[in-house]
């Protein structure tokens, strides 16, 4: 009898996420559904005993029920080197603790697991930052810890948006327009009076009519439709967390441009689910911690992205059936 591939999802606590717009659990029932055994963590369930990972594991079963979507089992230390696939899907903030815990993935991705996302590529792909790697997709942008030059780039564009480079969820994205006497105070707060960075970009009035699209890609290629995220009447931001209305529609060829410009580059680099959000025409931010979206394009167009990322899964662990055999 063939023993089941393990699978494990390191993730905030499952018994606290919003059961109809959780993208790990669309994940989690793609990867059951297809024969994988599943392994729970927290964050605080990871460790590192001379140079070897380890995983407090517990057991998951994950059913599609919004009164009882998950069974855990007892807590087991093993190395994660045991496992075949590793899910990073904690949320940020981005901090140090979620840097330690890259260091030790990057110890089991080193004895053979296949990691989605890659520790290294996380910890060097800032969401906001990261753009700069793209500058033809991208608004004018700046990033610096300097107010002045902050004042002149909102002299310069008449109106941008500004935002700390490790916030999620749109906290403390702020527009700011030339004449706007807010906009000092502003800089003073996001850079700490110049002691921290900041960005600054070009804002975008297309937000308004098209809203803040997220763009999927599995493995480089593109989801083949976005979710326009849209502003509510009373907010400026395009984040679900900050009320907006998810809407999907097609990609458009504009959309397809940016992923063929970014996708091959990230999946080269280990990232295999990248959020691309875009605005106008342009990429705002690329996020590869733990991108959303997933369920409500699930919902809205009777696809099952979740089933596309464990296909790729599957296809890499098959590249490298090396990942399959070590540690066991």
């Amino acid at each position: 009898m063939t023993t089941p591939k393990r699978l494990g999802v390191v993730m905030d606590p499952i018994g606290a996420i919003n059961y109809a717009k959780d993208s790990t659990l669309a994940m989690l029932l793609a990867a059951q559904a297809r024969g994988f055994a599943l392994s729970y963590m927290e964050q605080k369930d990871l460790s590192m005993r001379d140079g070897v990972a380890f995983g407090r594991m517990r057991a998951l079963s994950v059913r599609a029920d919004p009164a009882s979507w998950f069974t855990l089992g007892e807590a087991v230390s093993e190395p994660l080197a045991a496992l075949d696939c590793l899910l990073m899907r904690k949320d940020p903030p981005f901090d140090t603790e979620y840097i330690y815990s890259t260091y030790i993935l990057e110890r089991a991705e080193a004895a053979g697991v296949l990691l989605v996302n890659r520790p290294q590529g996380l910890r060097d792909m800032n969401e906001k930052v990261y753009t700069a790697w793209f500058p033809q997709c991208c608004a004018p942008t700046l990033i610096t810890r300097d107010m002045g030059q902050m004042a002149e780039f909102l002299r310069e564009h008449g109106k941008v948006v500004v935002k700390p480079l490790h916030g999620m969820g749109g906290r403390s994205i702020f527009v700011l327009e030339k004449a706007d006497l807010n906009a000092r105070v502003v800089f003073e707060t996001l850079t700490d009076y110049g002691q921290v960075f900041a960005i600054a970009q070009r804002y975008l009035p297309e937000i308004v009519t098209g809203g803040d699209s997220r763009v999927l890609l599995v493995d480089g290629e593109p989801v083949p439709y976005a979710l326009a995220r849209m502003p509510s009447a009373e907010d400026h931001r395009g984040n679900l967390a900050a009320g907006a209305k998810g809407i999907g529609r097609p990609l458009n060829e504009r959309d397809r441009w940016l992923a063929g410009q970014i996708g091959p580059a990230l999946a080269a680099r280990g990232m295999l689910f990248v959020g691309l959000d875009v605005i106008g025409g342009f990429v705002t931010e690329i996020n590869v911690t733990s991108p959303t979206g997933i369920r409500e394009l699930d919902k809205q167009f009777g696809i099952q992205i979740g089933e596309l990322l464990i296909g790729a899964i599957e296809r890499r662990l098959k590249a490298a059936p090396r990942r399959a055999a070590a540690g066991r």
